[in-house]
Formats: C-alpha cells, structure tokens, sequence
C-alpha cells in the first residue's frame, strides 16, 4: 500500500477484516434510543487527545495528598474475609493513591482479639485512613469518660482520625441494636470538645436532610460522608433479619432518606453561609454505581468533594488482588476519559 508521497506504507492493521465483520454482525444489537442518552454531560470530542495515564493530578483532601478522587466507604471487620478484604483494600488505596474508612471498630475498642482484621496501615503508606464508630458507643463512651479509648484506637491503627456513622433508623430497626439517650448532634458536640483529632460524621444509607447538613457544615469537623440513599441501605438490611411483623409494619420507614444528588443540592445551597461553615470537604457516597456518577456529583458539587463507594469495591476485593486492581484501574481510566470528554450540564 503506498502513502500520499508515493512510498510503501506497510499494512498496520491486520485485525481491520475481523474487526469490520464484528461490526457488521453487532450493529443491530449495539442500538442506542435518545430515552437511554446519559442527559448529564457535554460530550465534546475535539477539545483534547485520548488522557495519559495518571493525568488526573495529585490534590490535596483531609490534609493528605491523593491522586484519584475515589474513596473506600466503610465496610467490614470482625469477620472471616475481613482480614483479606481490607488489606486488599488497603494495598489499592496506596497503589492508586485513594483513601480509606475502615468498617466498625467497635470489636477492637476494648481488646485487640480482631486487630489483624483492621491494622492495614503498613500496607497503605500515608494514604488517608479512618477508623470508625457508631454513636451509639460513642454516646456511652462519653456517659463514662472514657473518650480516651478513642485516642488509643487511633494510635494502635495508626489512623488519621474517625468517622462516626450516625445510624438511628439501623439501631431502632436492628433486633439488638441500641437506643439513644441523646441527639447525636450534642454526643458529637460532646466529642469535639474534647478529642482533638480529624472527624468524620457519616449517615449508613439513608443520606441526610437539610437541618442534619446544615448543623453539620457549621461544626469543626474533616468531612462529611453523605452514605446517601441509593446504595447499600443497612436499615433495609436489618429488616431482612427481624420476623416478618416487624418487616410488614417498618418495610416503609427503610425507604426514607435522600439521593447523593439531592445532598448535593442541599450542600450548594448552604453556600450563603460561607463564613460559619467549618466542615471544609465532602464525601459524596450513597449509590454512586459508576465512574460516570462520582465525575459528575463531584463537579457538581460547590464544596471541595471526592466520591466514595463500599459494594462494588467489596464485590472485587474478596478474592485476588489482580481482580480489585482492574477494577480500580478501570474506573481511573474511566474518570481520566471523562475529565478530558465530558462537561457538566
């Protein structure tokens, strides 16, 4: 075959048959209907060439340098894949420059019996780490002026400071879940005041309306993680296990709460009191299924935001680590693809 110039230019496409007849054969099933057209983005294709990898660029969030804005949401310990699943985990999140919120450490509070479970570390480097309570124990730990554990559980994990999830409509579905004495607003007022760490307030799946946000952004905390409604909803998840009286008469109360983008709404408009908010960054998580989702919440979103995710990063972390970095690789990939293509409508 000869160029332009008239020199030989050899055949570099070898796959070009198969490849035409591939077309040939899927195009019928490759249809596309206007209804199934993702309405969210500008798709501008002659503004930039294909992304390099690891053109996101470093940035700075919860006072540690990251590379993706993709967080592990809190999920698991105390169990027998724990172990794996969180060093898998942890491995990811220093490989691609993520950060982390480990699952309850409520069984490692008081004893080191599950610590192996949760001491990953040595695995992540200096990538953001939080350890994590309910405030349930919380709220007992500050009845009994024992904060102090709380002190000690970040250092034996070497973590960066704590989330507390906040879980009412869990406990009060959960067959032996706890009862709060207090609103966790003053049990999380109580705690600021006297440990001095990063914190964290996140919901577990139901997400958060406006009062709880707009009390939140006012207190002195690291972030706030919205676990909106979307994804894995733990309420839901404790009915499964109660009888069948109790899922009839609360199958209802599981179905409340707010979408990641209706947060996302509520935390743009707070912005007129940008001189009493306090919270400086957000965690946006809570159905965010794609890469596509988290790239458009996290611009959508006025504050500085990254997004999180807990089942799918579970789904690939429990058996290789070759499985969960192709999956995090894909969604880099994915993330550096809409960064150079997409704009948000």
């Amino acid at each position: 075959m000869e160029n332009l110039d008239g020199n030989f230019c050899p055949d570099d496409d070898p796959t070009a048959a198969e490849r035409k007849k591939d077309h040939i054969e899927l195009a019928f099933k490759s249809q596309v209907t206007s209804s199934e057209v993702d309405q969210r983005f500008y798709y501008e294709p002659l503004l930039a060439a294909h992304p390099e990898q690891n053109s996101w660029g470093d940035f700075q969030f919860l006072g540690k340098t990251m590379r993706i804005p993709l967080w592990v949401s809190s999920m698991t310990g105390g169990t027998e894949l724990a172990k794996t699943i969180n060093q898998n985990l942890a491995r990811a999140c220093k490989d691609f420059g993520m950060g982390m919120g480990l699952g309850s450490c409520r069984s490692i509070l008081f004893d080191d019996e599950n610590l192996a479970d949760f001491d990953v570390r040595k695995l992540m480097g200096d990538a953001p780490l939080f350890a994590n309570l309910g405030i349930a124990q919380l709220e007992q730990l500050v009845e009994k002026g024992e904060l102090w554990r709380v002190n000690n559980l970040l250092d034996k994990l070497q973590a960066d400071g704590l989330i507390i999830h906040v879980n009412p409509l869990q406990e009060w579905l959960q067959p032996e879940g706890d009862r709060f004495k207090k609103s966790p607003i003053e049990t999380i007022s109580a705690y600021l005041d006297k440990v001095d760490r990063p914190t964290i307030v996140k919901e577990v799946g139901q997400g958060m309306g406006q009062e709880s946000l707009k009390a939140l952004l006012q207190m002195p905390l690291a972030a706030i993680d919205f676990a909106a409604n979307g994804g894995t909803n733990f309420a839901k998840l404790e009915l499964e296990r109660s009888d069948a009286m109790r899922r009839e008469i609360y199958s209802q109360l599981a179905l409340v709460g707010h979408s990641a983008e209706n947060m996302v709404e509520m935390v743009n408009k707070f912005q007129y009191l940008s001189n009493k908010i306090k919270c400086p960054e957000i965690i946006i998580s809570g159905g965010v299924q794609t890469f596509l989702d988290g790239y458009y919440l996290i611009n959508k979103c006025k504050m500085p935001s990254i997004y999180g995710q807990a089942s799918a990063f579970l789904k690939h972390a429990r058996g290789s680590y070759d499985e969960l970095t192709e999956y995090v690789n894909a969604q880099v990939q994915g993330l550096e693809l809409a960064k150079a293509f997409l704009k948000i409508k």
